[in-house]
């Protein structure tokens, strides 16, 4: 059976978009292949190896995060509750940081070859994956979107570099993914504000991926482009970049626009092309922001969100000049692949390298994405991982 695999084609004339789907649901995924590529951890490989700025000065700073430190013990929690605004709080805040610790620690392993950080993710991926029975209460949807994409990323790493994590290991931690972290996120948020949606969508192709689901996968990625909520790109970002929560706040703001941005890294990775939907919606939203967050003024038109649930008059101040770590991915894709003028994201970047970030980003953006070439992910990537 010859598949298509899934290609976007953006009609860049009257601004719509439309897929052309893989009907053969085993058509395997490249491998590493969620946030990185083989050939793109060679090359920061070979940066560090090289001793070269922006990459070791960001390397020094995830090796000294608390994150890195191979004492770090992970606390899973069988029934995980998370409220809204975060009351209660029951492993909520444990799962962002373990996830955060695996991913780090994975990292750590591919760059170092010290077997310890490889343990040390699959320690953590292991007690998750033995313990966790449920994940619930109001922000039980925003806490797997936020939190799943560095279980995966972990996973994803480990499975596909190293030979130490037994497979019923793994079938296990596949089994928590599809049993009981994707039933939470499945049906999205439509009326949530958009980072919510947003969240999920990064954290079910993440799922999609690493399980070789296509249909999974796919679903975020039709979600990303049409769905009807306030997290598909472009109701998220309108057509001169203003967002669907630049009324209420800037950190929000930043959050959606980082979660449909590492949807879209995810999704390049795969040969699938999100970036460009609707005339490359996602940088004009980036380049609003960052200006407005730099102290420039920007346009404001009266919002509503789906179903009336949001009304915004103006721009709001609040979170204004906290730029989030999320701009050296955005800037690496638009500027160094397509290279589109980026002025304000150029100009965060220099206020905000090395980018770190923390437990609801994707952190070390500096590290793992500063200044590539552009033909990295056209490269063969990973091997089978290990039986």
């Amino acid at each position: 059976m010859i598949c298509r695999f899934a290609v976007l084609v953006v009609l860049c004339c009257v601004g719509l978009v439309s897929t052309a789907r893989c009907d053969d649901t085993s058509a395997g995924f490249a491998h590493p292949g969620i946030s990185h590529n083989q050939a793109e951890l060679e090359f920061v490989k070979s940066k560090l190896k090289a001793n070269q700025r922006p990459w070791q000065q960001a390397w020094e700073k995830m090796r000294s995060s608390s994150y890195a430190s191979l004492s770090w013990k992970p606390r899973p929690v069988a029934h995980v509750e998370r409220g809204a605004y975060n009351r209660p709080d029951i492993g909520g805040t444990f799962f962002l940081r373990d996830g955060t610790a695996a991913y780090t620690h994975a990292l750590l392993w591919v760059f170092t070859d010290n077997k310890a950080h490889a343990a040390k993710a699959a320690e953590i991926l292991n007690a998750w994956s033995s313990t966790l029975e449920s994940v619930r209460n109001h922000d039980a949807r925003l806490l797997v979107g936020m939190g799943g994409i560095h279980f995966c990323n972990a996973a994803e790493l480990l499975k596909y570099t190293w030979n130490g994590w037994p497979r019923k290991d793994w079938e296990a931690f596949a089994t928590m993914l599809r049993k009981v972290l994707y039933p939470v996120i499945e049906d999205f948020y439509p009326t949530a504000n958009g980072n919510w949606d947003a969240s999920m969508i990064q954290t079910m192709m993440a799922m999609g991926i690493h399980l070789d689901d296509r249909a999974m996968f796919q679903k975020a990625v039709d979600y990303f482009l049409e769905g009807k909520g306030n997290g598909a790109v472009n109701h998220y970002v309108n057509r001169f970049g203003q967002c669907q929560e630049s009324g209420r706040d800037q950190g929000h703001t930043q959050m959606g626009l980082e979660y449909l941005l590492n949807s879209s890294e995810i999704a390049w990775k795969q040969g699938l092309d999100l970036y460009g939907a609707f005339e490359n919606r996602l940088a004009k939203g980036f380049e609003y922001t960052a200006r407005y967050n730099l102290g420039s003024d920007v346009p404001f038109e009266y919002y509503e969100s789906y179903r009336g649930r949001y009304k915004h008059s103006k721009i709001s101040a609040k979170g204004r000049g906290r730029l989030r770590p999320m701009y050296d991915k955005v800037y690496n894709h638009y500027h160094n692949r397509m290279k589109m003028d980026m002025p304000w994201c150029k100009k965060a970047i220099e206020k905000t390298r090395p980018e770190c970030g923390g437990s609801s980003s994707v952190p070390w953006s500096t590290l793992m994405y500063a200044n590539q070439p552009a033909g990295l992910v056209k490269r063969k990537t990973g091997r089978k991982p290990t039986e």
